[in-house]
């Protein structure tokens, strides 16, 4: 089912979810991860995506973060992200893996033989800074919700880092 949730100002950071299907831990491997970072970065770097704050967990991504025209870049980034996933359980031999992205793939993705994220991305607009707040302390609390860390700060996986220590992050921040 497609999202409802939908982006009505650009102007504004949103706070993003994309989840893998299933909630397929795929995350748990730091080839995948780095797969996340990297794209991260180029679309900072390439495509001017604002991120003010992320985590990256086992089987989704948390985010807040901006652009003039958000749901095209997040389309994209998870069409891309997707492809390089696949491309990388293909040469860890994941067969079993490809085989369940390939059985959870709704019938309308008529171009592609897999499906690596659900759908949408659950945009939610973030209108001050007590709204900015709340959303970066969730996204920074799941590391430890899922007794992934002790503390925000040590999932290196995250902005929290760079928040509460001032320690440098695998993406670049922006100030909100």
């Amino acid at each position: 089912m497609r999202s409802d949730y939908k982006i009505y100002n650009n102007e504004y950071p949103h706070f993003i979810t994309s989840t893998i299907v299933e909630w397929i831990p795929i995350f748990k491997d730091e080839k995948y991860i780095q797969i996340l970072i990297d794209n991260f970065k180029f679309y900072q770097t390439n495509k001017d995506l604002k991120i003010y704050a992320f985590v990256i967990m086992e089987n989704h991504f948390h985010m807040i973060c901006k652009h003039e025209k958000l749901s095209r870049i997040i389309s994209d980034f998870k069409k891309i992200t997707a492809k390089q996933i696949i491309n990388q359980l293909k040469l860890d031999n994941e067969f079993s893996l490809l085989e369940k992205f390939a059985a959870l793939k709704k019938k309308h993705k008529t171009e592609s033989t897999y499906q690596i994220w659900q759908e949408g991305f659950h945009p939610q607009q973030i209108l001050n800074q007590e709204m900015f707040n709340q959303k970066a302390e969730y996204i920074h609390y799941n590391p430890v919700k899922n007794k992934l860390a002790e503390k925000m700060e040590n999932w290196k996986y995250s902005s929290a880092g760079f928040y509460l220590r001032g320690l440098e992050s695998f993406v670049s921040i922006d100030k909100f």
